[in-house]
């Protein structure tokens, strides 16, 4: 079995194990929510708000949370990727 092919088929049963752990988690949640529904909602709420504060509300499927972060044009990466390696154009120079 090749590296890839052993890194591929660990990704697979770490993929089943979390979804099957995400499935009982959520079902043991709903079984939670439909016995204590006041306790439930006000909770979420609580925990939704906090996220909000913090700034860990995801945006978009990317996971980004921040609205103000633009990625960078292709012209201003060429620019950053310039200024970090210097004049002399070779990274790594340390003189």
């Amino acid at each position: 079995m090749t590296t890839t092919e052993r890194r591929v088929r660990t990704a697979v049963t770490q993929a089943v194990r979390q979804r099957n752990y995400r499935r009982v988690r959520d079902r043991a949640l709903r079984r939670l929510a439909n016995l204590y529904p006041d306790q439930y909602r006000e909770l979420f709420e609580e925990e939704r708000a906090r996220d909000e504060q913090e700034g860990k509300v995801w945006l978009d499927i990317s996971g980004r949370t921040n609205l103000s972060y633009l990625p960078p044009t292709a012209s201003q990466a060429t620019d950053q990727d310039a200024k970090r390696l210097g004049d002399s154009g070779k990274a790594g120079d340390l003189g």
